[in-house]
């Protein structure tokens, strides 16, 4: 008896054990994944600190920012069809990637068969480790220019800083380059399929859509509202992360700044906007 009740005495201390190993790792959890997304933010401004740094650089040796995306046509439909070098393609020098821009055939559009293998060449700068990006057969960017400040097509008459065949001077920037995006998040999705070489919705954006709005109904948000256009290869789209409550934003001035999803939509407007003139009232 004295054994058996010894017995049941150690195995209720065992499950006592048990459950007090299982209340710590439950209250250890959030806190492991806070950290762990704390430093994947870190890591995600760290990168657009790169990024805007070779846009920078890109403009003191061309006295010019890059075009946004460059086309006999348009307005650009996201679609593999035309010549659709961006940004991105002419910065790569910038951001010490002179391997990948040598190996790219300027000659023939982004979709040509010479570009293949260099369309699937992945970056560690442009890929934020918050966002999932599952198997690509093509090199992606997590992260977009900003084309204007309306959810209108990509075109030449945009007001942002990269658009179709812009090339906007930093004295065109007559809102102040710090008031002004330059580049934000966006999220990696199904239809992000055109890799990071090229000048549609997938690696240019705009404020027209609230930050994160055409996630909302994958995140347990609100539902997000009808679009303003029809979504075809025409739709651009908004600025997105999966960073809680917002995304990180490269501003003209170099810096980088988290900013809200719960930002007045006319405030995130101005901020894309180059030269609209208006005074900032609110803080962001």
């Amino acid at each position: 008896m004295r054994h058996q009740s010894y017995r049941a005495f150690t195995l209720v201390e065992l499950l006592v054990v048990i459950a007090i190993i299982g209340i710590l790792i439950a209250l250890l959890l959030p806190a492991v994944q806070a950290a762990r997304e704390a430093a994947r933010r870190t890591q995600c401004v760290n990168n657009l600190t790169q990024i805007i740094l070779a846009v920078q650089n890109y403009d003191m040796a061309h006295r010019v920012y890059p075009p946004g995306t460059i086309n006999d046509t348009g307005p650009i439909e996201s679609l593999p069809q035309g010549y659709h070098y961006n940004w991105i393609s002419q910065t790569l020098p910038y951001m010490e990637q002179f391997v990948t821009y040598r190996h790219i055939d300027f000659n023939v559009g982004v979709y040509h068969e010479n570009n293949e293998q260099v369309r699937k060449v992945r970056m560690a700068t442009l890929h934020c480790h918050s966002s999932p990006v599952g198997q690509r057969e093509l090199g992606f960017s997590s992260y977009a220019a900003c084309h204007n400040h309306l959810e209108e097509p990509i075109d030449k008459d945009n007001h942002g800083i990269f658009f179709l065949n812009s090339a906007i001077h930093y004295e065109d920037i007559t809102d102040g380059a710090s008031h002004t995006i330059f580049i934000g998040e966006k999220e990696v999705d199904d239809q992000d399929t055109l890799g990071w070489m090229s000048g549609t919705r997938t690696t240019l954006r705009n404020t027209g859509t609230p930050i994160n709005e055409e996630r909302a109904p994958r995140r347990g948000r609100r539902p997000a509202p009808e679009p303003p256009v029809d979504r075809g290869p025409l739709h651009v789209g908004g600025f997105e992360s999966f960073h809680p409550g917002g995304a990180n934003f490269a501003f003209g001035d170099g810096s980088v700044r988290f900013v809200s999803e719960t930002i007045e939509p006319a405030l995130l407007q101005q901020l894309a906007d180059r030269a609209d003139g208006e005074l900032l009232m609110d803080d962001y």
